[in-house]
């Protein structure tokens, strides 16, 4: 297909009118540069920036790995394997990273994908196996790259590149300006295309608001402003896993529903807890800065800060969740009134009065359903209403956001029915195999 044909194509097949900006330049920059530095904030369409020029060197008469992504993270991992999977390529896609069953990607990968997708650890482990071939992997990508060095990455990718003989695209991208390319990139002077500058500097659609919060009470202003948030999606940040858990533990003792967010945390607990926010089973979730970017998680209307990052760009990466697009936010600040503000606040904040007397925030609408199947048992979206339909007598207005992964389901329910139906499917067969099904908690 022509690349044109082919852009308009993708362009139909993700229900967008045209490309934005950043993605007409990275498009133009990707395939006239053998190296390209992509620098825009999260949410402004980067993933797609670098996947679709990535699309038009793709050959259908070339077997093997054609383009190699490395992510830092096992949830951006995932989240670059959707956006693949709804440009709806016709290319194979496979994702690897650590908690994932190493055996079921051997397996994968013994057909192997044209895109291959993953973080640094587990790429190099298949590498070392010899699970794919290299010889084809003609385009790199190292998406939040300044993350994967921050985490300690980069060993891994050094090591990495050495063994790919047949690079002719590099292509590095960037939530943040503040880069430094290491050596063994093999990159003196990219293109560079920088859209950080504009996003930091606006704030037209963002309000910054300072709440009074001393020490000893901090956790009950936390309360307060949540139950005057009420039922709106809001991101808590905090600055260590500890910190997290313990203001998600506060949180429950006083009846309010949430959930929590961290790296030391086991990959499916983590999962389940991004669904559970996507599809509104829960609407606050306590998370560190590993939620701040490259998570496939709805914008938000309000952001906490619970406790202040001590760097600009976290502090820049938290609030970019919301207000992001052409739509508004607002990122509210939990400060003792004698409080030493770090550098980066240059500007006086207005403080905020929480409304008195406000109802504790209801209930979420939505429970999680786990099911034990997905898409390696064949099982499909359309399967798995039309079973809760007629096995668990739910309305498809009482069936939200379903996601489906290898080898397990996460659906969103009406509360209120979560229970029943339950007890209605348990014994039941599901294009005749039984599942274990129960409510994600």
């Amino acid at each position: 297909m022509e690349p044109n044909a082919l852009c308009a194509k993708t362009l139909e097949n993700l229900g967008i009118p045209a490309w934005n900006e950043l993605q007409e330049k990275a498009l133009e920059a990707i395939n006239n540069h053998p190296d390209t530095l992509l620098l825009s904030p999260t949410g402004s369409g980067k993933t797609l920036a670098f996947l679709m020029p990535v699309l038009l060197r793709m050959r259908p008469d070339l077997p093997g790995v054609q383009c190699l992504v490395l992510s830092p993270t096992r949830e951006l991992a995932i989240q670059i394997e959707k956006v693949w999977q709804k440009m709806a390529t016709g290319f194979k896609v496979n994702t690897c990273y650590g908690g994932h069953p190493m055996p079921t990607e051997i397996k994968n990968l013994s057909q192997p994908p044209a895109l291959l997708i993953g973080t640094p650890g587990r790429i190099l482990d298949h590498i070392t196996r010899q699970t794919f071939d290299l010889k084809n992997i003609t385009s790199l990508v190292l998406d939040e790259f300044d993350k994967s060095l921050a985490l300690g990455f980069q060993e891994q990718m050094a090591d990495i590149l050495k063994k790919l003989p047949s690079l002719e695209k590099r292509i590095l991208a960037s939530a943040t300006n503040k880069l430094v390319i290491p050596k063994f990139m093999g990159i003196s002077k990219p293109f560079t295309l920088n859209f950080t500058s504009a996003k930091e500097k606006s704030t037209d659609r963002l309000s910054l608001k300072r709440i009074s919060a001393n020490p000893e009470g901090k956790d009950q202003r936390l309360r307060e402003l949540l139950c005057f948030i009420g039922d709106q999606a809001t991101l808590i940040f905090c600055n260590t896993r500890e910190s997290v858990e313990q203001t998600n533990a506060f949180l429950h003792r006083k009846g309010i529903a949430s959930a929590f967010f961290h790296g030391g945390m086991e990959q499916l607990e983590r999962e389940k807890a991004l669904i559970r926010f996507r599809n509104g089973s829960t609407v606050f979730l306590v998370a560190s800065d590993l939620a701040a970017r490259g998570l496939d998680i709805p914008e938000v209307k309000y952001v906490i800060h619970y406790e202040l990052p001590t760097q600009k760009d976290d502090f820049i990466h938290r609030n970019g969740r919301t207000a992001r697009m052409f739509a508004e936010g607002t990122a509210f600040l939990l400060l003792s009134e004698t409080a030493e503000l770090p550098p980066y606040l240059t500007e006086e904040l207005d403080f905020f009065e929480i409304p008195p007397n406000n109802p504790q925030p209801p209930a979420p609408h939505w429970a999680t359903l786990y099911i034990s199947g997905g898409k390696k048992d064949k099982l499909s979206k359309v399967d798995i209403v039309g079973f809760l339909c007629q096995k668990g007598q739910l309305d498809k207005a009482e069936i939200g956001k379903i996601e489906l992964m290898d080898f397990m389901s996460f659906v969103a329910v009406s509360a209120e029915k979560a229970d029943t139906v339950v007890k209605l499917v348990q014994p039941e067969k599901m294009k005749g195999k039984k599942y274990k099904i129960g409510i994600a908690k």
